[in-house]
């Protein structure tokens, strides 16, 4: 039976709705029988086994570049996140995360920078840190403000420099050299006395002064480690893991008297920035009574050492805006934020060689003695 003719279509697109058939649940053979996708989607409309309505004829480039499916069902379909890709949002995100740590420092160094400038007319001389050999002289003062001063401790003035430490990097050098405090030296204008009075009397320019003179050694840069902000510097690390022996130790007296109590056990131990201050200021060891000046400087860069594991390491990485904005606080300098920057490089990039230690129980080296420690740390 022939089906009967469709009325006339008006002109121009005819207006239906195209429904999406669902496969079914078992797939039909070709050439089977029963309906097929195309009977199914003629019932949905209605028209029965009617042979579908033709459109009329349109541009063909007015749909060219789409698909054959309908519109939402091509709406649904998404490329899959290649492999590629997301190395590449991660690289993105991993030299983004540097660059605003690169900023903060930046930023953070420019601030501190004219807080150490009255030694500038006895520095300089050497080229960029990480391609050109640099001395730079590291003082420690236990000054502290009124607000973290615990009691007894020395809240005006300089105070006397608590460590000494000569570091020699860039341009392939890689060394260092540790004063001890009570060494007898010629000071400038102050006569002959213990080395670490020299910043007491005349801050970092006269202590420059002094170590030159007493070394040989010609000093490019200085910098001084602030103890009012060096246990954020570490907190901001997420802590050190020390490695060394017992030590128990009274700061100011100890807690009985309003001070610090310090009790770490042999080995390895993970220590926050208080601990690490502490540590670093120990000068009497209940553990070990025998321990002098010169065990003191040893310990003190074990802790210089534990710092750097630190910053290499993964956590440090996540930290890293934190701890670029703390670097310059703990550590005031007369560098620039770049000059600063490459230093630290320049450390990154060389190893930890071993620290000569220059002093003796008396306070008073030998000229030969010294001079053998100087030639070594100048690679001479």
């Amino acid at each position: 039976m022939v089906p009967p003719e469709d009325p006339e279509e008006p002109e121009g697109r005819p207006d239906y709705r195209v429904y999406r058939s669902r496969k079914p649940l078992v797939p039909r053979r070709a050439g089977g029988d029963g309906d097929g996708d195309g009977d199914r989607l003629r019932r949905v409309r209605g028209e029965g086994t009617r042979s579908p309505r033709r459109e009329p004829e349109q541009d063909p480039g007015r749909d060219r570049g789409r698909a054959h499916l309908p519109r939402r069902r091509r709406a649904r379909i998404r490329k899959p996140i290649g492999g590629w890709r997301i190395v590449r949002w991660l690289l993105l995100a991993i030299i983004g995360w540097i660059a605003l740590s690169i900023v903060v420092f930046l930023v953070s160094a420019q601030i501190q920078q004219g807080k150490v400038s009255d030694a500038n007319q006895f520095l300089g001389g050497a080229g960029y840190p990480l391609t050109s050999p640099n001395n730079i002289l590291v003082l420690g003062s236990d000054v502290r403000d009124e607000a973290n001063a615990e009691p007894g401790a020395q809240t005006t003035g300089n105070g006397r420099s608590d460590s000494i430490l000569l570091l020699r990097v860039g341009g392939g050098a890689n060394s260092r050299m540790s004063i001890a405090r009570d060494t007898i030296a010629d000071i400038p204008g102050a006569g002959r006395q213990k080395i670490n009075a020299a910043y007491a009397i005349g801050g970092t320019a006269l202590a420059v002064q002094t170590v030159e003179r007493f070394t040989g050694i010609d000093i490019h840069h200085v910098m001084v480690v602030s103890f009012d902000d060096f246990p954020q510097l570490i907190d901001a690390m997420g802590g050190i893991t020390y490695r060394g022996g017992c030590v128990v130790s009274k700061i100011n007296g100890g807690f009985s008297n309003g001070g610090y109590t310090l009790r770490l056990r042999a080995g390895k131990t993970h220590i926050d920035g208080k601990q690490a201050l502490a540590l670093a200021r120990t000068r009497k060891n209940a553990c070990n009574p025998n321990e002098n000046d010169l065990t003191r400087a040893r310990r003190q860069q074990k802790i210089v050492g534990a710092m750097k594991r630190r910053l290499l390491s993964p956590m440090a990485f996540l930290r890293l805006p934190l701890i670029s904005w703390n670097v310059p606080k703990a550590l005031r300098s007369d560098m620039s934020g770049p000059t600063l920057l490459g230093v630290f490089g320049a450390l990154s990039i060389a190893g930890t060689p071993r620290t000569e230690v220059l002093g003796s129980l008396s306070g008073q080296i030998p000229e030969d003695v010294k001079q053998a420690k100087v030639r070594r740390f100048e690679g001479r």
